[in-house]
């Protein structure tokens, strides 16, 4: 016996120590995909040298001769630190993502592959200036170099990941840059998703009810809809289905109320504590491991400029030279539009026009598949744009039968020179001259906040479509391509892009809030953003005269919800203090409790705190409980709170109160019976997904922050919730 646990002892002693030398080999491979920033090294492309010194957080601040070298040293540092990163989102742009991951990328890859957004790119290179042109190539050739150094050095593959994957990497080209532009354009765009949202609950509520489940932001201007189904009589939409959202992090598809938000503000030297501007920003996007975001100075010769880049675009896309700051918000402009093509039932390759049927410009295509047979597609496209297969976005429950989508997009021009604007602006040393560098960019659609030395201004960038003031859906819900009102007739001049300048309140801001009034067409969108946090903004920024650097980062990381400030007294209003006394454990003493703590809550949705969980909960269950017996399975696209509705629904505005009764019951249910059923609901979902009492909760503990990474995990931390 005593024998054979001594060869047992030596067996496991052997696997043990064979594995710890299997780790520490694998780690050391790793390891040499990570760069050393101590090293120097003699590179071709470089004319008179480039020196890249990284702070103790690993910014690289990059100096050269001449800006040809800056920029290729930006290229350097962006593949030494976020290869990976760089090559799947030129993966992702080119539609080659299943060379690597199968068929659960195969759809994302065709919807990249018809709106050809990598072609577009390649057509945008040659209408630049020669100037872009040679920073281009120059950032190109840095990102190579560091490529070749990998093939060259024994450097590991360039990026841990790629030991999961094909070695092989082609160059950089300019076109990449671009198309990485384009493809950022495609994830914070939402206008496709919201038209087929907004058709869908057209298809199932009445007018009345369409507005107030998805209202418009308050102000003037809002333009009759004509009910959706009028436009394609005789056709059962109900039976059409409406396709799930791709479960991989690669799809550029997005909910239409996460397609992106921000906020940015300045202030006059008269606002401000420093006798100078200020300007804040913070741009919001989506979470990832790395970050999208890699922060970067260059001292470029027409002076230094330091701020968020992105892996790929050789810009400074938010920051502040000497002389000029500047921020972005996305500014949800209506610049996309489904148009539903009618087939010629003779020939499928044919649509109708306003001049009668037309065959479709058509291009054959493959997708190649790992561990699948490769996918054989046909490119098409219509008058208005690429053809979209039903499977995307929804579009299936939302196109007749005998019928096709299209997708029109100022985005898929090849006429883009957006990323030209992005070096101008570097170099721009006035409001003025950055404002007159916007005329250059054309998608996505952006507020660009402003601030030099004595000025303030906020411009919205990006093309703006001319449609015709007889349009049938006015651009809101998909249109009959074939009728001539529809078709877009360019685009609007730059000056009609809302400009604000030196505001005598001295203050400029925008939450990706609604920002001008004015009658279609030259409304800019129907589909805002925001409409809460900008009430927070407004009250923060008025509750002192002067400001400071200081302010304004507690003004960043506030985090008091309007929303629950201005709902909970509404929803709340006949249940507060109400009931009979109960015994200690029981389900209406967590009522009461519940009620009591939220009674006296000022609306700060800190981690600490159990307020927000019952709060957040509560609102959900209440929204669902509103929604459901109308819009049945629909409901589950409204994925976010609508506060608007819930005050339209609780203060009963054009009878929005019919809400709270439910359809399938006989009773005639009251706002309240819901609101206190919604409660019931919460408390059930609290004690099977917590432990403790409601007291002793931690709205953190719920409310996790996940970067995950697209192959290798996740990373989490606890958040907080900054308002709304």
């Amino acid at each position: 016996m005593g024998r054979i646990f001594k060869w047992l002892l030596r067996i496991f002693t052997a696997l043990a120590a064979l594995t710890g030398v299997v780790v520490v080999l694998g780690y050391l491979v790793a390891a040499r995909s990570l760069p050393d920033y101590d090293e120097d090294f003699e590179l071709a492309g470089v004319t008179e040298g480039v020196t890249i010194i990284r702070d103790t957080a690993g910014i690289p601040h990059i100096t050269g001769e001449n800006d040809g070298d800056v920029f290729f040293g930006l290229g350097f540092a962006h593949a030494q630190d976020r290869l990976w990163q760089m090559l799947m989102m030129r993966r992702t742009v080119q539609g080659r993502l299943s060379e690597y991951f199968g068929e659960r990328t195969a759809d994302t890859d065709e919807l990249l592959r018809r709106l050809d957004l990598y072609g577009a790119a390649q057509r945008c290179v040659s209408v630049l200036g020669a100037q872009t042109q040679f920073e281009l190539l120059s950032y190109a050739r840095g990102v190579n170099a560091w490529l070749n150094q990998v093939n060259a050095g024994a450097r590991g593959r360039g990026a841990p990941e790629f030991f999961l994957f094909p070695a092989q990497i082609s160059a950089w080209q300019p076109a990449d840059s671009v198309a990485i532009a384009k493809l950022m354009a495609l994830q914070t765009s939402g206008h496709i998703s919201h038209e087929v949202l907004l058709s869908r609950a057209s298809l199932q509520l009445p007018p009345e009810r369409l507005l107030d489940i998805i209202p418009e932001t308050p102000g003037n201007g809002i333009v009759e809809l004509p009910e959706f189904s009028s436009l394609w009589p005789d056709t059962r939409f109900a039976e059409m289905p409406a396709g799930d959202l791709p479960d991989h992090p690669f799809s550029p598809e997005r909910p239409a109320q996460f397609a992106g938000a921000s906020n940015a503000w300045a202030a006059l030297a008269s606002r401000s504590g420093t006798n100078s501007t200020l300007l804040a920003n913070d741009p919001h996007l989506g979470f990832s491991a790395p970050t999208i975001w890699y922060l970067a100075h260059l001292d470029l010769e027409a002076g230094g400029v330091i701020g968020g880049t992105i892996p790929g675009l050789p810009v400074v896309l938010v920051g502040r030279s000497a002389d000029l700051g500047w921020g972005l918000t996305t500014a949800y402009a209506d610049d996309q539009d489904i148009f539903i093509e009618r087939v010629n039932p003779e020939n499928e390759n044919e649509v109708l026009t306003p001049d009668g049927f037309k065959p479709l410009v058509s291009r054959p295509a493959k997708i190649n598949i790992d561990g699948a047979p490769a996918r054989d597609i046909t490119l098409q496209w219509s008058q208005n744009g690429p053809i979209i297969p039903s499977k995307h976005y929804g579009l299936g429950s939302v196109t007749p039968p005998g019928h096709i989508a299209a997708l029109g997009w100022t985005a898929l021009s090849g006429q883009d020179t957006s990323i030209e604007f992005g070096f101008k602006l570097m170099r721009a040393k006035t409001v003025d001259q950055a404002i007159a560098a916007g005329r250059l960019f054309v998608a996505p659609a952006q507020n660009l906040m402003l601030a030099d030395r004595e000025n303030i201004a906020m411009k919205t960038i990006g093309a703006l479509p001319k449609r015709n003031a007889n349009h049938q859906t006015f651009g809101r819900m998909p249109a009959p391509g074939w009728r001539a009102e529809n078709h877009w007739q360019g685009r609007l001049n730059y000056s009609a892009n809302p400009v604000f300048k030196n505001p005598l309140g001295g203050i400029l801001g925008n939450t990706n809030n609604k920002t001008v009034d004015r009658p279609f067409p030259v409304h800019v969108s129907f589909n805002w953003g925001d409409d809460q946090r900008i009430q927070r903004w407004r009250r923060l920024m008025q509750n002192r005269e002067v400001h400071t650097r200081e302010s304004f980062i507690e003004t960043q990381l506030d985090s008091v919800s309007f929303t629950a400030r201005s709902l909970l007294p509404l929803i709340g209003a006949d249940l507060w203090f109400t009931g009979q006394a109960a015994p200690a454990g029981s389900r209406e003493r967590q009522r009461q409790v519940a009620l009591e703590l939220l009674a006296s809550w000022n609306g700060d949705m800190n981690e600490h705190l159990p307020e927000p969980l019952i709060y957040a909960a509560w609102l959900r269950a209440l929204q669902d409980r509103l929604i459901r017996d109308e819009l049945g399975p629909l409901a589950d696209r409204f994925i976010h709170l609508e506060p608007l509705f819930i005050e339209r629904v609780f203060r009963d505005i054009n009878g929005a109160s019919i809400w709270c009764d439910v359809v399938q019951s006989a009773p005639v249910e009251t706002c309240t019976d819901i609101a206190n059923l919604a409660l019931n609901d919460t408390l059930i979902w609290i004690s099977e997904n917590t432990r403790g009492t409601l007291e002793s909760l931690r709205w953190g503990d719920q409310h996790q922050a996940t970067h995950d990474h697209q192959v290798l995990g996740d990373a989490q931390f606890d958040a907080v919730e900054l308002g709304d």
